[in-house]
């Protein structure tokens, strides 16, 4: 006669499990918790991941748990599917110059459309399911980013993009009092013209528009979710993903990059040449990116970094919070360790 099984027992030694390797997930990231509380973090969203609903909430959850974890999450994104989509269905046609897209006024006006009504609005709605936090922005609020049109070069030839700009001026008293506040600003990536018409903005690539609004508020990290796993020393060699690289090596790669890898990692090294510390370039389309490569010693995507930064020890007393005790700002550095991943 065979023994009927306790499925009560099993259910419940399998839950234990389950809880068990959520418990250690926790714990290897509470020392990168304790390393970067305080730390203001600058995310650029964009991409394939910003159409997906189910990766769309991901992102606003990750965002959510940053905060909780008391870290500064600033984000600024662009709306690259969703603008090409209006500008089809409107009938006005796209062109991309050295990885820009090439602006006329009367897609500059859909444009603004389409990421201050839409699209901002969207990620502030589903950051804010995890409460009142997300506070929604446009570059033209309170003059946050000022920008002066700019042109691009392909071949030696100087281009006209239209109405693209380089941002010149970033507002960060705004930004600073919304953290202060315990707030989450999600900029959108549109500008106004300094000595311009009102109501004519400037588009700004939203990868550069991160760059520069971490470069200004002096953020620990630059983050840029895109739709590739990272950068490659030999595209299209999928085996050759670069997972660490330092400034150096960068600007040597630079040149030889795909046209729209090239605005990405000219923003994370610009970044890095101006105090941010690591810059990273991540596969948005992998639900929880955002937290695998903040709060994991491995990552999973590429990191640009000039300063190494080490995971706060655990057990190590009643010491000051680092983000207080740190002249950093809540990084503990070193110069001569690997560190860890993040």
């Amino acid at each position: 006669m065979n023994t009927p099984v306790d499925m009560s027992t099993k259910s419940t030694a399998a839950r234990l499990a389950a809880a068990q390797v959520k418990a250690e997930a926790l714990t290897e990231a509470l020392p990168w918790i304790k390393t970067f509380a305080g730390a203001t973090i600058v995310i650029k969203y964009g991409g394939n991941a910003m159409v997906s609903p189910e990766l769309q909430q991901s992102f606003a959850d990750d965002i959510a748990f940053l905060r909780f974890a008391g870290i500064r999450p600033v984000v600024v994104h662009g709306g690259g599917p969703q603008i090409s989509a209006m500008l089809k269905r409107l009938g006005i046609e796209s062109e991309f110059k050295a990885g820009q897209r090439v602006t006329t006024e009367e897609a500059a006006e859909v444009i603004r459309m389409v990421l201050s009504g839409q699209v901002n609005r969207d990620i502030v709605s589903r950051i804010n399911q995890n409460g009142d936090a997300a506070i929604g922005l446009s570059g033209e609020d309170a003059d946050l980013l000022l920008a002066h049109k700019t042109t691009a070069e392909v071949d030696g030839e100087s281009i006209d993009l239209g109405r693209v700009g380089e941002i010149a001026q970033v507002n960060t008293t705004v930004l600073t009092e919304l953290l202060d506040a315990g707030r989450v600003p999600v900029i959108c990536s549109i500008a106004s013209e300094i000595g311009g018409e009102a109501g004519k903005p400037l588009n700004i690539n939203a990868d550069l528009a991160a760059s520069a609004v971490a470069k200004a508020l002096k953020a620990h990290k630059l983050i840029m979710l895109t739709d590739v796993p990272g950068l490659y020393a030999n595209w299209p060699d999928t085996s050759s993903l670069i997972s660490r690289i330092d400034p150096d090596k960068l600007r040597e790669l630079l040149p030889s990059l795909d046209s729209g890898m090239i605005p990405k990692m000219t923003a994370a090294l610009e970044a890095i040449e101006h105090g941010v510390k690591q810059a990273h370039i991540i596969d948005g389309r992998m639900a929880h990116s955002l937290l695998l490569e903040v709060f994991t010693s491995e990552g999973i995507g590429t990191m640009v970094e000039d300063t190494i930064v080490e995971p706060a020890p655990l057990g190590d007393g009643h010491q000051a919070n680092p983000a207080e005790a740190a002249p950093t700002g809540g990084l503990n550095a070193s110069n001569d360790s690997n560190g860890g991943r993040s």
